[in-house]
């Protein structure tokens, strides 16, 4: 949810929310609903008002009302974990026992700070006697039970998506309490949504530190590792885990999905097969072995991992968006039913429902039902736009940055330096370009390791920024002015160092991260011989295909066809300035040329890495080697042309995308088609 759209900031709330608030509070829920009618005429979409009144209307067993004022409160703010701890407490007054259960575990796994949720789901699992289930929830209460009632507000608030003011009243806290564990995983928690994931590390490292015991600590700390690749350290934790707790499936299930990052697919399939005859029904883990199973190229063995997921929870929207996924299955009219049906629901969180409109979208597309593919586009995108936080004037004003720091006299003026290495190849871009099918033909040959989207350079620029606050523009990249040959050299060094563990021999290794063509300055800086790659394709093929693809996540630009088309733009101009200021520094290769002259692109490709031609980079599609992007099955056959065009059924939804690429990097005949 954007902030914009939440409720408003409690300073703000008018006398009479608060006269409400305190009538429910001492259960004068008639004087409260009196108050509440009069302000929802004014506030029809307020949610602290739908919630209060579906408060009331519950405690008065008016339940249709109650129920009606959840749906449209579920409306407004469809993951609001309290929402669902209401719609609970609504279902179990009601004697519907399962449907509360099931709301009460959205609930928490919305809001893990909800001590009436876990209460629940305590006593229902006692109940059923699932004793590791029972722990946990208890484990969960006791917890919740020692925090300040503070920090559970800004849980909630946290998860409700008012950042600025959970990080404002998590900073106070913190200065009152500097070594309270739950605050700093909660600042960490906000630094993590940010983008800062050093901030993030360092917090939850302390924490961890502080309180060694504390597994939910351990494991959003080995969370924020892995998101940083640093596997090596996330395996560590991970075993820590597991050690301190052998009996928890789920840090059990964490191990393995740590062997699959590591590469070890087989092994993690394994784990995951000892996991799954403890708990055939965790549905979590079925899908985290399906991704495996895909990886590894085992599709039908991950169709079948998927589909058991999705018949355990039939709203997991993941298990069907992971088949889409896959781009060569085909969904029946009965599954594709039934994704209709789930996205019609109220009670289904953002997550699942962006997972569904996607998977929808893909299955629409193969029946020829074109319209409908792009409403499940269009909504699914329009999800996740909501809860981004992505501007294009912010992002045109960093491509710009880049432009107006970076200059000719920049360059000069530093003078040579760095590390003195040639074994990084950088293939940059933009997403959906062609850049795994490069990679897959330069990891083909026998002097290259194909590595992964390593993050590296990222989290370098980013530790260039400063000590901002959070969502704040910072010194970089101007303070590359300030580096010193010494630091030029260090961070060389380091990059070769950290990402040493995701190559094997080879005396060259590719970095696929396309985010990095906005470093391309920093990359020249501290490697002045690193080989640069820029994967490029025809606008309307790439950004089309941008928008159709669920990311899962640094890819904001891709949700909506005017950012994605502005980004492209300003893509192009970045780079068109890198090559005024670095000649010769980066070779372009068009995907078209890849597909119409497959031999003739390799061979410019390894001349320009200054190595010898090898055959196998011609057959790349027969290497064996593991793909982790959304284009593992497409790169496992030979250069096709099934990926071009695949925006003209769709023409006449495209004029946002046209507006903002303009007419200069377009074909005549393609601007006539979408104008038309």
């Amino acid at each position: 949810m954007k902030e914009e759209q939440i409720n408003l900031d409690e300073t703000t709330l008018s006398i009479d929310l608060s006269d409400a608030t305190q009538a429910v509070k001492e259960s004068r829920f008639e004087d409260a609903l009196s108050l509440l009618k009069v302000l929802l005429k004014e506030h029809p979409n307020h949610i602290d008002i739908l919630y209060l009144s579906a408060v009331s209307t519950r405690f008065l067993k008016k339940f249709d009302d109650s129920s009606k004022h959840i749906e449209h409160l579920l409306f407004n703010a469809p993951d609001m974990g309290r929402a669902y701890q209401e719609l609970g407490h609504l279902n179990r007054d009601m004697g519907n026992e399962e449907k509360a259960v099931m709301h009460y575990r959205q609930a928490c796994e919305l809001n893990p700070a909800l001590p009436s949720s876990w209460n629940y789901l305590y006593q229902y699992f006692q109940k059923i006697e699932n004793e590791p289930a029972a722990s946990h929830a208890l484990e969960q209460i006791k917890k919740l039970q020692t925090l300040p009632g503070l920090l559970l507000f800004i849980e909630q608030i946290l998860n409700e998506g008012r950042l600025g003011l959970a990080e404002t009243k998590c900073r106070a806290f913190l200065k009152e309490n500097p070594t309270h564990t739950y605050a700093m995983s909660l600042l960490a928690e906000i630094a993590n949504r940010f983008g800062y994931f050093d901030d993030a590390e360092f917090l939850l490292q302390k924490a961890v530190e502080f309180k060694p015991q504390d597994g939910d600590l351990r494991l959003k700390y080995a969370s924020i590792l892995r998101k940083k690749q640093k596997f090596a350290q996330t395996t560590e934790q991970v075993n820590i885990l597991c050690d301190q707790f052998p009996n928890n499936l789920n840090y059990q299930a964490q191990k393995a999905s740590d062997v699959m990052q590591g590469g070890d697919h087989a092994k993690a399939i394994t784990m995951f097969d000892d996991i799954l005859e403890k708990n055939p029904y965790n549905f979590s883990t079925l899908t985290s072995r399906g991704h495996a199973q895909k990886t590894l190229g085992s599709t039908d063995q991950a169709i079948k991992s998927y589909q058991s997921a999705y018949k355990v929870k039939p709203d997991h929207g993941e298990a069907f968006f992971s088949l889409s996924n896959l781009k060569t299955y085909t969904f029946s009219s009965h599954e594709l039913d039934s994704m209709r049906k789930q996205i019609e629901r109220v009670d289904l969180s953002l997550r699942d429902k962006a997972y569904f409109h996607f998977a929808l979208a893909q299955g629409c597309e193969v029946q020829g039902e074109y319209e409908e593919a792009f409403f499940h586009l269009d909504r699914g995108n329009q999800i996740k736009n909501d809860q981004s936080k992505y501007s294009i004037e912010n992002m045109e004003r960093e491509f710009q940055a880049q432009i107006d720091i970076c200059t000719d006299s920049f360059f000069k003026e530093l003078g040579q330096g760095g590390h003195d290495t040639r074994d990084p190849v950088f293939i940059l871009g933009l997403p959906r370009a062609g850049s795994t099918l490069i990679e897959q033909i330069l990891a083909s040959h026998s002097m290259i390791d194909g590595t992964l989207e390593l993050p590296n350079i990222l989290s370098m620029a980013q530790s260039l920024r400063g000590d901002d606050i959070y969502g704040k523009e910072g010194n970089y990249p101007k303070s590359m002015e300030s580096l010193t040959l010494e630091q030029r050299e260090n961070f060389g060094k380091s990059f070769i160092e950290e990402t040493r563990m995701h190559r094997k021999d080879a005396p060259m290794f590719t970095d696929k991260m396309p985010n990095n063509f906005r470093h391309i300055g920093l990359i020249h800086l501290i490697m002045p011989n690193a080989k640069i790659i820029d994967a490029r394709r025809y606008p309307l093929d790439c950004c089309f295909s941008m928008f159709k693809q669920l990311f899962a996540q640094g890819q904001e630009f891709t949700y909506g066809l005017r950012e994605a088309g502005s980004y492209y733009k300003s893509y192009v101009k970045l780079m068109n300035h890198w090559d005024e200021v670095l000649p010769g520094k980066i070779l372009r290769v068009n995907n078209e040329d890849v597909v119409d002259d497959l031999e003739g692109q390799v061979k410019r490709m390894l001349e320009f890495l200054e190595i010898p031609f090898e055959e196998a980079c011609i057959s790349f599609h027969e290497t064996e080697r593991l793909v982790r992007t959304p284009s593992s099955e497409q790169v496992r056959k030979p250069v096709n042309k099934d990926g071009m065009e695949r925006w003209k059924p769709y023409s006449k939804n495209l004029k946002p995308l046209l507006e903002s690429l303009g007419d200069d990097l377009l074909k005549p005949e393609d601007i006539a088609l979408i104008n038309n």
